[in-house]
């Protein structure tokens, strides 16, 4: 089974589903709006790409952050902030079996589901 992990009002979101939908890839999502994001769940994903790659520095709630947030970081300050601003998290994050696919690109995809 196939998680997939994101908000659906986003873009790249909408590119991953259709792309899933259209190559019949069942999944379920996970809407970080309504359902938020577990804790030991993120620290897992960091242990298997590392909090900088889930961390999504070019949007507007990461920007709209004081500097002091973004001073000085670590897994467990970017944990925390993750929990409380699942929008910071890079989309989509798929989880299939356990291992994590982090962004999306047909490609990537392509090799995943091949």
């Amino acid at each position: 089974m196939v998680d997939m992990y994101g908000i659906p009002n986003c873009d790249t979101i909408k590119k991953a589903r259709k792309w899933l939908d259209n190559h019949h890839v069942d999944y379920v999502f996970h809407n970080y709006k309504k359902e938020g994001v577990d804790e030991s769940l993120l620290r897992q994903w960091c242990e298997q790409v590392g909090w900088e790659v889930l961390l999504n520095k070019r949007g507007t709630t990461w920007r709209k952050l004081p500097d002091c947030e973004k001073e000085r970081l670590d897994e467990s300050k970017v944990v925390a902030l993750l929990v409380s601003n699942p929008s910071m998290i890079k989309r989509p994050v798929l989880s299939i079996h356990g291992n994590i696919q982090v962004g999306f690109s047909e490609s990537a995809y392509q090799a995943l589901f091949a």
